[in-house]
């Protein structure tokens, strides 16, 4: 059936869907294993770090991160039969924005992917919370991308209807059976060799808390048509959170800040949510790590230490970059300390007398230092992944251009595959470079594995040999197959005038071994 047909799976109650009361079950399900099974698990994980503490073992590591994934599993379950748990606040949310940003997150995967983005409608926003809705949204994506091993289109729409506002993510991926459909979002039913089945259960699950309704579509071969409908939310003023935060008579705000630092926290755990999910099992980095960084650079802006600032900034961009993290999430995670900071300046604030003249120089000192952390990160960030694709480039030229040294004056160069015009121009930059570098007197340039060049390319070659006659050089060449040979005679070059030929790669080098061994 087309993507565009009547859907196989459609929620038209959200009372009645028997989806609900599928997750519904799960949810009494959940509490009971709570109680039964998470709680002697972590009593068995706290003793296996008792043990790597006395006597460490690889299989105790194998161990524990067993146990991890275990209880990972379980909080998921929990989450998604109950997500009320959660303690993430409200929100109006601009899900046309929050789109953007997940698409930024799959990157390194649009080579393969082509994504067309239909976002209209973008004023229109939602109320919810806003870690829930990104996360669905993300696993949607997620499940696309995956549907498509190999190639395929993903089409992404954002649009108004009869007063509704609708998402929807199509693909043109491997598609799901009818018989299957009638039980998405059940946990652990999964099709993935890898998976738990969790992910569309947190995405029904989040959509139904949020009074929203999904449409499947989907066809074997074709793809498959996920569409969410949410109740769309007039858009507010952004406003500051009235905390019930203890202040002490002529406490500086450095001081309220440290006396309320854990409220603090609390308030970055509960609107963080998004890094946290993105860094989970990423080595050397967690959720107190970004905690502790944040500590120092709240300090910092305390202290209003422009230049300390600035070099932490640059420290954590580098490592930021280095662990291969997406810039736009440490973005986002600035815009919630920055939303943070200045809900505990408000209410700092809201219990001294100042003037509208020191507001503004507060706020434009605060936000000036802001910034200039925010541009030194994404300078350093983008600094350093210049470098990284800098080295890769180098590392692929080296495999492109492979000059071997046999000796402190003899070098191979094997030439493999296609050999196109920018390919021969690059071969001829960095050979001569690698000959004045290693001071060569002899190259062996052996073309048994390249089996065609076209006549530009042979004219680069004898450039190339010209070169590496004009530095002294001397150049033999080896391998050169019969299909090369014949475009050479046609074009009536006279090769052995411009360079000497050997049959092949070991009677050459047999041959530079008696020369060398006569003139010792």
């Amino acid at each position: 059936m087309p993507l565009n047909g009547e859907p196989y799976h459609t929620n038209k109650d959200n009372k009645n869907d028997i989806t609900l009361d599928r997750l519904a079950a799960v949810g009494q399900i959940a509490a009971g294993i709570a109680h039964e099974v998470r709680n002697p698990l972590t009593t068995v994980k706290g003793f296996l770090h008792l043990l790597k503490e006395e006597q460490p073992h690889s299989y105790l590591d194998i161990a524990v991160e067993e146990l991890e994934n275990a209880l990972l599993t379980m909080q998921n379950l929990l989450n998604v039969s109950k997500p009320d748990l959660d303690d993430e606040g409200l929100s109006d949310i601009n899900l046309s924005t929050e789109i953007e940003s997940i698409l930024y997150l799959f990157q390194n995967q649009i080579y393969h992917v082509s994504i067309e983005k239909q976002l209209q409608d973008t004023h229109a926003t939602v109320y919810g919370k806003r870690n829930q809705l990104k996360k669905a949204l993300f696993n949607l994506i997620k499940n696309a991308f995956e549907a498509m091993p190999e190639s395929g289109t993903i089409t992404v729409k954002h649009y108004m209807e009869n007063g509704k506002l609708l998402v929807s993510i199509q693909d043109t991926g491997v598609g799901i059976p009818e018989d299957k459909l009638g039980i998405l979002g059940t946990p652990f039913f999964t099709s993935k060799e890898a998976g738990t089945g969790m992910g569309l259960t947190q995405v029904y699950s989040t959509i139904y808390e949020h009074n929203g309704k999904i449409t499947v579509a989907s066809e074997v071969g074709l793809g498959t048509n996920f569409t969410i409908e949410f109740p769309v939310r007039e858009k507010k003023d952004v406003g500051v959170l009235e905390l019930n935060l203890p202040y002490v008579e002529n406490h500086t705000f450095s001081d309220f800040y440290g006396h309320n630092k854990e409220s603090f926290m609390e308030l970055l755990r509960a609107q963080g949510k998004t890094l946290f999910e993105h860094i989970k099992g990423v080595k050397h980095i967690d959720e107190q790590y970004v905690l502790n960084s944040t500590h120092q650079i709240v300090t910092l802006l305390n202290e209003a230490d422009e230049f300390g600032l600035v070099m932490h900034a640059k420290e954590h961009g580098k490592t930021w970059a280095k662990l291969e993290l997406e810039l736009i999430v440490k973005l986002e995670w600035f815009q919630t300390v920055r939303k943070c900071y200045w809900d505990f300046l408000f209410n700092y604030y809201n219990n001294i007398d100042i003037s509208k003249k020191e507001f503004f120089e507060i706020e434009r000192n605060i936000n000036f230092n802001l910034d200039t952390y925010v541009t030194h990160f994404s300078s350093s960030f983008s600094e350093y992944k210049s470098f990284l694709i800098e080295a890769q480039n180098e590392l692929i030229d080296d495999l492109i251009v492979p000059v071997i040294p046999l000796s402190d004056t003899m070098a191979i160069l094997p030439i493999i595959g296609m050999v196109d015009t920018k390919r021969a121009k690059h071969i001829q930059l960095k050979v001569l470079e690698r000959i004045y570098q290693q001071h060569i007197s002899y190259i062996i340039i052996d073309l048994s594995g390249v089996s065609y060049m076209d006549t530009a390319v042979l004219n680069h070659l004898f450039n190339i040999i010209n070169g590496i006659r004009i530095q002294g050089c001397e150049a033999v060449l080896t391998g050169v197959r019969p299909e090369i040979t014949n475009t050479i005679v046609e074009l009536g070059i006279d090769l052995h005038a411009k360079v000497s030929t050997k049959a092949t790669l070991q009677q050459a080098i047999q041959d530079y071994n008696k020369l060398h061994l006569r003139n010792q």
